[in-house]
């Protein structure tokens, strides 16, 4: 495991490679470089997981200092990298289904202008999230947080020619840079409480210094929550990520599956036990993911681009996760965050899949047709979608979903149980809504079956992975996170289960009558008064954005406006003319004539004189 600061070191030399060749180098070296770094790093992350559950670490962690960063005071942080099995987790799935992205986007950005400038982005993108889940202490983590902030801008921007493109992702960075304000503050909070931002230290002595609900812990946890939604796009800040589509579409995978929008929800779960005692905020934390999760589900069902979909459902399953925390379900939720991102990076590589095959067509109404000719996408996405929506038995996503459920149902939240079981629901309508739409029907457009390794390993590595057999991996977490309280009870599951999966295929049957058997009444719905309101609201994800513009954006322009003359230099900049004025009036003075200075000797005499007399 000493071995552990190669899987940050190779992309890093990557990315050092490859931005500082400034393009020059051909598209199948910097391929071989982007992808095999990555791969190198996945490589040895896989030998870490297998010697760290052959031969545990003493107490499961394992630490490596590699030096310190900055020493003021009491305050030395280091660069020490923190392995246990959260971590191990996450290094995993960042590295695995990371390699995977890297390699499907050899095939299909080839061609594209910034070749080599896309897998340096990338290349940057996976060594700040590994340095965000392995840093042993929250500014390390910070400054991982800061660098996926930073690489999603690059990347959501890629093709900056398009002023939208560039647009998106100024959104995106503004938006999550709000809450990595909040998170800041945070930060400070338990700096000033508790002497130390190391995590591990914190857990400890957060139970000695706070009782359960006392204000500062509150606030530093509520400060940490602002941080989570605005890079997970969870309420109020997810408006975000279905921009962020603007991207190519490996971009989305990566974002969406293996690394930014998870890192709110390892933050959450690294740090629980300052939020077990910050109930009022857990609490919330599980309201926020309800409302998200069944927002964004219904967002979904009517949108028309397929990346946008899938962006959706995104912010939909990250509220499931959001959702578990709440609850006390930490395990749950990082079991849900890998199986997610299984089968979201299957079904964005095969959404990339079908968007080259259709000529970079997105919109699903002008598909159709597609599953003969598009076998392996078409099989990508009938398991990504049954994973997604859970159906019972065959597919990851069950596992993890209805584990989820189970632990709202054990915490007796009944009210965030209803919201996991509509969002169920909605999940499977809008899947199969997408697959009908855009697989079956008539063919509106000619589409070509794209080949080659690079497409097809990781489609089909993927397709395995979100199968129940990727639920058979089993993160490590019963040494770092605590029992939840599902676990040791099984009264009532099996009936749970039963009830979910039934909502499962509930759905899919009723997108099945819809979309496929009877569009016409799908057609007739949307056209009447309430379907084409309804439509229109749930299509612009229920007014975020126009509400924030009337609120925000239009009193900042005309703040701005008003501001264009710059008032406060233009103040500053009355003392300078007051003494250019003054020195001008003093220089008609100096004119060379000997009775003007006898007369101004004379006045000042007088003046003085005066001044003399008059005072007492």
């Amino acid at each position: 495991m000493n071995t552990l600061f190669l899987c940050l070191l190779f992309p890093l030399l990557g990315w050092a490679i490859l931005a500082f060749s400034r393009g020059r180098l051909s598209e199948k070296l910097s391929a071989v470089i982007g992808v095999g770094s990555v791969g190198l790093s996945a490589l040895f992350a896989f030998w870490i997981i297998v010697q760290f559950n052959l031969n545990p670490p003493q107490n499961g962690v394992f630490i490596q200092h590699l030096w310190n960063w900055v020493s003021v005071a009491d305050f030395t942080p280091g660069i020490t990298l923190y392995l246990d099995g959260l971590s191990l987790t996450l290094l995993g799935v960042v590295t695995g289904v990371g390699f995977l992205i890297h390699l499907f986007a050899s095939w299909y950005m080839r061609g594209e202008n910034g070749y080599s400038r896309f897998f340096a982005y990338t290349n940057l993108f996976i060594f700040s999230m590994l340095l965000l889940i392995l840093g042993d202490s929250l500014p390390l983590l910070y400054f991982g947080w800061e660098g996926v902030g930073l690489c999603s801008y690059l990347l959501i921007g890629f093709y900056y020619s398009e002023r939208k493109n560039g647009n998106a992702a100024m959104k995106a960075f503004i938006v999550t840079r709000i809450g990595d304000v909040f998170m800041a503050i945070g930060l400070f909070i338990l700096f000033a409480q508790l002497g130390t931002l190391n995590i591990q230290q914190l857990l400890i002595l957060a139970p000695q210094r706070f009782a359960a609900g006392d204000f500062w812990i509150e606030l530093a946890c509520l400060m940490l929550l602002g941080g989570a939604v605005g890079k997970s796009a969870q309420l109020p800040l997810q408006t975000w990520l279905a921009d962020a589509m603007a991207g190519p579409t490996p971009v989305s995978a990566l974002i969406h599956a293996a690394t930014m929008v998870t890192a709110g929800v390892y933050l959450i779960a690294r740090c629980h036990g300052l939020f077990s005692l910050a109930p009022e905020t857990l609490e919330l934390v599980g309201i926020v993911g309800a409302a998200t999760l069944v927002m964004a589900g219904f967002a979904a069902l009517v949108q028309t681009d397929i990346k946008r979909i899938l962006a959706y459902s995104t912010m939909s399953q990250l509220g499931y996760m959001f959702l578990a925390l709440g609850v006390g379900g930490w395990s749950a939720a990082i079991f849900h965050l890998m199986t997610h991102a299984f089968f979201k990076a299957l079904l964005f590589l095969a959404s990339g899949s079908v968007i080259i095959a259709c000529h970079h067509e997105q919109n699903i109404f002008k598909m159709g047709g597609l599953w003969k000719k598009l076998p392996l996408a078409y099989a990508s996405f009938i398991v990504g979608g049954c994973a997604l929506a859970a159906l019972p038995l065959l597919t990851a996503g069950f596992y993890s979903k209805d584990e989820i459920l189970w632990e709202a149902f054990a915490s007796g939240h009944s009210s965030l149980l209803y919201a996991g079981l509509l969002g169920a629901f909605m999940t499977s309508l809008y899947s199969f809504r997408l697959i009908f739409i855009a697989f079956h029907g008539q063919a509106k457009t000619d589409a070509h079956a794209p080949k080659g390794l690079a497409h097809g390993l990781p489609l089909l590595t993927l397709l395995v992975l979100s199968t129940f057999i990727g639920a058979l991996i089993s993160p490590p977490l019963a040494q770092v996170l605590p029992q939840s309280p599902g676990q040791g009870l099984q009264a009532g599951k099996h009936a749970l289960e039963i009830t979910s999966g039934s909502i499962a295929l509930a759905g899919i049957v009723l997108a099945a009558l819809l979309f496929l058997l009877r569009p016409d009444l799908s057609q007739k719905i949307a056209q009447s008064a309430l379907g084409r309101f309804l439509s229109a609201w749930w299509f612009a994800a229920f007014g975020f954005d126009w509400l924030y513009d009337k609120l925000l954006v239009k009193p900042y322009l005309f703040i701005s406006y008003g501001l264009r003359a710059d008032p406060v230099n233009s103040g500053i900049g009355v003392i300078p003319k007051l003494a250019r004025r003054l020195n001008q009036a003093a220089s008609l003075s100096q004119n060379g004539k000997l009775r003007w200075y006898a007369a101004a000797m004379t006045a000042g005499a007088i003046a003085l004189l005066a001044v003399l007399v008059l005072l007492p």
